[in-house]
């Protein structure tokens, strides 16, 4: 099973869609095995956007950030990284289309309500700023086998 880091943002938690959200990847089928509420820090902020300090935009995506708590996830299931991205859709919720999450309810390239890894490899990065080891649950629902087929993964 393939891991992915998602973080719902300031703007998703301030207008209250947080449980909206995570509803949909669950009705996905998308298996949560970490969460936890924090306020990003500056530090953090510079941590996790590390390639874009140096871009004009990033003290305002860095204000945004850091504003009001995030809450951070890991998700896993079968191609969770491309899974979770199209289920946001396009980054500017003005271009996602409609029944995306972003398409849904966000109008703006900024408040976009989540940030999900870009890749496998951005995952694993991510997941290790924000998590130990010891703060991911290892588990195997029980309805899994009604989710997909026993050599689909």
């Amino acid at each position: 099973m393939e891991r992915t880091f998602v973080m719902f943002k300031p703007d998703c938690i301030e207008r209250g869609l947080l449980t909206k959200v995570m509803s949909r990847f669950e009705d996905k089928g998308l298996r949560l095995v970490a969460l936890k509420m924090l306020r990003v820090t500056p530090e953090l902020a510079k941590q996790h956007y590390a390639e874009h300090v140096e871009k004009p935009f990033y003290p305002s995506l860095e204000s945004f950030i850091t504003a009001a708590p995030v809450v951070a996830a890991i998700y896993e299931g079968l191609e969770v990284v491309r899974v979770v991205r199209d289920m946001l859709g396009a980054t500017s919720g003005l271009k996602a289309v409609a029944g995306t999450i972003r398409g849904d309810f966000s109008a703006s390239r900024q408040m976009n309500l989540v940030h999900a890894s870009d890749s496998a490899e951005s995952a694993a990065r991510e997941i290790g700023i924000y998590f130990t080891p010891a703060e991911i649950v290892e588990w195997e629902p029980r309805v899994d086998d009604m989710l997909r087929a026993g050599d689909e993964g």
